[in-house]
């Protein structure tokens, strides 16, 4: 395969208003009627100042998962690419609206149209680089000429009070402990909700700058590591997950099985360790010198993370400088595997690039510790 494969458009959808930090309580509400604690030292640490939930402020959904990645595919359309155009549909997210049909299914059946392939990619923060390398594969093979591929996340609807309720109504653990476990509570300031597209073709476009994708790495610490970030199972003390399908419709409401939760402590131990040395891996394979990455994209999770993953990098021999950083996470949030949709949205749409940048993309996963590199080229 000596083909290329060019991102030409990317395209983003982030539902209703922007939300200020002070607000965020009265869309998600307050467990037991009180406001978190934890709320405000996540938000000082994470520098998030607004995000987009697709909830109004009854708790009620103003959109589907499967819509907002709807909605982000179809800004892709235009006249040199439309509809009827699309032959591969990949759709990355963490949780869909639900367990079958695929949420690449539902996806389509938003948009309509012909009979296309599809996948659905599986997995947290590099679900949406999956599904941006299953797109590019299928290009380069000669399997099509053009991917679309997009990631959405609609977590807000698993975070708000009224889930907790149970939990909370046992009166005499309340009394030994008034409030929500931090694993439980830390995820509810921390993500949110939207959509971002790319499309992926064969030859570059003709009227605009294009990307073209040089390399996907993909790494997984899964052998080596315990599970940090989960839904749908709850950890035994040995650390082993206890799956939802062994449990009671009664252990689910009571232990708020289906919440996200977070090992705190894994998180700050590993993630940032192992994401420097996975991206020094993709360097060095690569034979990329990162004096001449032009921007360089992490997606990280909170601004907590950016000093640490920048003395990281420089231990494993790393230095790119902070000027040449690109985040947008203060104004649109942590929205997990669309993050680096929307940077790369953004940015192409700056006007910005210039022919012959490399643009370095970061992708960390904390839930098993997966991490993806991709470079583009702009040409």
């Amino acid at each position: 395969m000596t083909g290329k494969v060019y991102i030409t458009e990317l395209a983003g959808f982030l539902p209703n208003e922007p939300v200020a930090n002070d607000s965020m309580e009265d869309f998600l509400g307050k467990i037991n009627g009180r406001p978190s604690r934890a709320r405000s030292i996540v938000l000082k640490n994470n520098g998030i100042k607004s995000r987009h939930y697709a909830l109004d402020k009854e708790g009620n959904f103003t959109h589907t998962n499967a819509q907002m990645a709807a909605e982000a595919v179809r800004k892709l359309f235009g006249p040199s690419f439309g509809m009827n155009d699309m032959e591969l549909l990949c759709c990355a997210t963490t949780i869909a609206d639900q367990l079958m049909p695929s949420h690449a299914s539902m996806v389509h059946g938003c948009l309509g149209g012909k009979s296309i392939e599809i996948v659905s990619t599986a997995g947290v923060c590099c679900s949406g680089m999956h599904a941006m390398k299953y797109g590019m594969l299928s290009v380069l093979s000669g399997n099509s000429k053009s991917a679309v591929c997009v990631a959405s996340e609609l977590g807000s609807p698993m975070f708000l009070a009224r889930l907790f309720q149970n939990e909370m109504a046992d009166l005499a653990k309340l009394e030994e402990r008034p409030i929500l476990s931090f694993e439980k509570d830390f995820l509810r300031w921390m993500l949110s909700d939207g959509a971002g597209a790319a499309l992926l073709q064969s030859q570059p476009s003709e009227d605009r700058p294009s990307l073209r994708i040089e390399w996907i790495d993909t790494y997984s610490y899964a052998g080596q590591r315990e599970v940090c970030m989960y839904s749908g199972a709850e950890k035994s003390p040995e650390g082993k997950m206890v799956s939802w399908k062994t449990l009671t419709p009664e252990e689910w409401l009571a232990r708020s099985i289906f919440s996200l939760k977070q090992d705190i402590s894994l998180l700050d131990r590993h993630v940032v360790k192992l994401g420097a040395g996975s991206l020094a891996e993709s360097l060095q394979k690569h034979g990329l010198d990162p004096a001449d990455v032009d921007y360089y994209l992490p997606h990280i999770s909170s601004e907590y993370f950016r000093m640490p993953l920048h003395e990281g990098m420089k231990a494993q021999g790393i230095e790119i400088p902070q000027e040449k950083w690109f985040t947008n996470l203060t104004k649109v949030g942590n929205i997990g595997c669309v993050s680096i949709y929307l940077m790369l949205e953004e940015l192409f749409h700056s006007g910005r690039l210039k022919a012959g940048d490399k643009v370095l993309c970061f992708i960390p996963e904390c839930s098993l510790f997966i991490y993806a590199h991709m470079l583009l080229k702009v040409c």
